[in-house]
């Protein structure tokens, strides 16, 4: 049995893995984003995987290293994430504000962003850390928003609190034309990218499973 710890506060993350058959502890990291990102040797707008990486392989070591001193003989899997929109030459992470969000809405209706979205496992066991990192990249389309379906879509304040102002699995689903690309990435997590990393470490995809195959899970 592995145990698998999603060091992430997303509810859409924790809802993928759920709806996926692995149900894992939610562990959430305190790093200082802005800190990693102006530690970096060149700007995050050039270079837009490194930044998401950076940040997941943050946000997974700050929770391993919390969790070491209390695992036992149980195999460990620690799962971090970060997605940034590259649009028009700009990284847009969590705009926080309403006035911003609808400042980012304004430039984006009808235009196309690139939602990149970093992913760092690492598998604790026998005192060891093994490490993987591997970002992801879908193009996502915008629908032409009115001015007033902007507003009213801020006002809910769903996009306040994540990347790039929208998202595809609530109500900003609506306003998302079309993606190129896995669908997963958007909402923050990939199963088939994660499938690939936790294999690399020597862990079945099927071990993490905590539901029978039979569970009617669609």
């Amino acid at each position: 049995m592995v145990d698998v710890v999603l060091a992430s506060a997303s509810p859409a993350r924790l809802t993928t893995l759920t709806r996926a058959g692995i149900t894992p502890r939610v562990l959430v990291s305190h790093v200082d984003e802005d800190a990693i990102l102006s530690s970096l040797p060149f700007p995050p707008q050039k270079r837009p995987a490194e930044a998401v990486s950076a940040l997941a392989v943050a946000k997974a070591r700050e929770v391993a290293n919390q969790l070491s001193a209390h695992i036992g003989n149980e195999p460990t899997l620690v799962i971090g994430c970060d997605s940034m929109l590259e649009f028009d030459g700009e990284i847009l992470g969590k705009p926080h504000s309403a006035d911003v969000a609808v400042q980012r809405w304004r430039r984006m209706r009808g235009q196309h962003g690139h939602l990149h979205t970093g992913h760092h496992v690492i598998l604790i066991a026998n005192g060891t850390h093994q490490e993987v990192t591997k970002a992801g990249v879908t193009t996502v389309w915008f629908s032409q928003l009115t001015d007033e379906e902007i507003t009213a879509y801020v006002a809910t304040e769903e996009p306040l609190h994540v990347a790039g102002a929208f998202t595809i699995d609530g109500l900003g689903g609506a306003f998302i034309d079309r993606i190129d690309g896995d669908h997963h990435l958007v909402v923050g997590l990939s199963l088939p990218l994660l499938r690939s990393l936790v294999t690399t470490l020597g862990v079945p995809w099927t071990a993490l499973w905590d539901c029978p195959p039979d569970s009617g899970l669609s």
